[in-house]
């Protein structure tokens, strides 16, 4: 049986699920587009191959396992876009939540049930079908859990929104003794310098005591400053919404002192290893195009 431990974003990996990038399915057309990246990414006809993207995400699944990490993965499913496994359930202290995916990705959820059935029953939590909630919206730090998401009425409008307000009461449901701090972003379904898909575009922690934040995905300022008070100005790399679209708060931990992000990223690796955190940088351009990077691709399943 696999045994779940997720207490944060940075203490030593032990196992994850990587997600698959090799049958993806035909290009969609811009009525199919779920994100503002992958909308862009048709309209400038850059949609990657299944060639080019399956060779950055096995790359991602070599450097994690040379590393000494267990990583699985999920079935195959021929024609469905099966890389982004954060999105299909994620792991907080001992249980792993399945998410109430999307309409458009439900096909993703059967590639997972030979994971799930190594999982102990009572671990394994399904939220009610009212309750919107995905993996990239959850940043877990201890006693406090950050949740991305978006509370207005025209909730409904964006398929960009993944989080509803339903989300906060579940999690508090669930981990009574948590702090659960929503944290309210910007949503735009075309305009990828606009909109923030999910909390990890706009917030990372990283390196035990840092983080990554783009203060322009919040839509209350006090969520960005209460992030910033937190860490301190002298632990937070504010990055730029060029660099927010590039996805560079997408990054992924091994451990406290290591952490992979994108080869382009020359800016936050210097910031990075300026500061005693050792970078393994990858190429990861064309997934980036899909709308998510190496936080999005993952599923860690235990950590130390």
């Amino acid at each position: 049986m696999i045994k779940l431990h997720i207490t944060n974003e940075n203490s030593v990996l032990r196992k994850v699920v990587v997600g698959l990038g090799n049958d993806n399915g035909p290009v969609p057309t811009l009525d199919e587009a779920y994100d503002a990246k992958s909308y862009s990414t048709i309209i400038a006809g850059e949609y990657p191959s299944d060639e080019e993207l399956n060779r950055e995400v096995e790359g991602l699944a070599k450097a994690i396992a040379d590393e000494g990490v267990e990583v699985l993965r999920p079935k195959g499913l021929a024609g469905v876009n099966q890389i982004f496994s954060r999105d299909v359930a994620f792991v907080l202290e001992d249980k792993i939540i399945r998410a109430n995916i999307i309409p458009d990705r439900e096909a993703e959820m059967r590639a997972y049930d030979e994971i799930f059935a190594q999982i102990p029953e009572d671990k394994v939590v399904t939220p009610p079908e009212y309750v919107h909630i995905e993996g990239g919206d959850v940043v877990m730090l201890g006693d406090k859990i950050f949740v991305g998401c978006y509370l207005s009425p025209d909730y409904s409008e964006y398929s960009m929104a993944r989080t509803n307000k339903y989300a906060i009461g579940f999690l508090k449901s669930l981990f009574p003794e948590k702090d659960i701090i929503p944290l309210e972003l910007i949503k735009h379904d075309t305009d990828p310098y606009t909109g923030v898909l999910h909390l990890d575009c706009a917030f990372q922690p990283v390196g035990g005591d840092k983080c990554i934040l783009f203060p322009g995905g919040f839509r209350h300022t006090e969520d960005w400053e209460y992030i910033m008070d937190l860490y301190g100005i002298e632990n937070t790399c504010i990055i730029s919404r060029e660099e927010m679209y590039e996805m560079n708060p997408n990054v992924f931990s091994l451990s406290p002192t290591k952490v992979i992000l994108d080869e382009t990223f020359t800016r936050l690796r210097s910031w990075l290893e300026c500061r005693g955190v050792t970078c393994i940088p990858l190429p990861y351009r064309q997934v980036s195009k899909l709308g998510g990077l190496f936080r999005c691709t993952t599923l860690p399943l235990y950590r130390d």
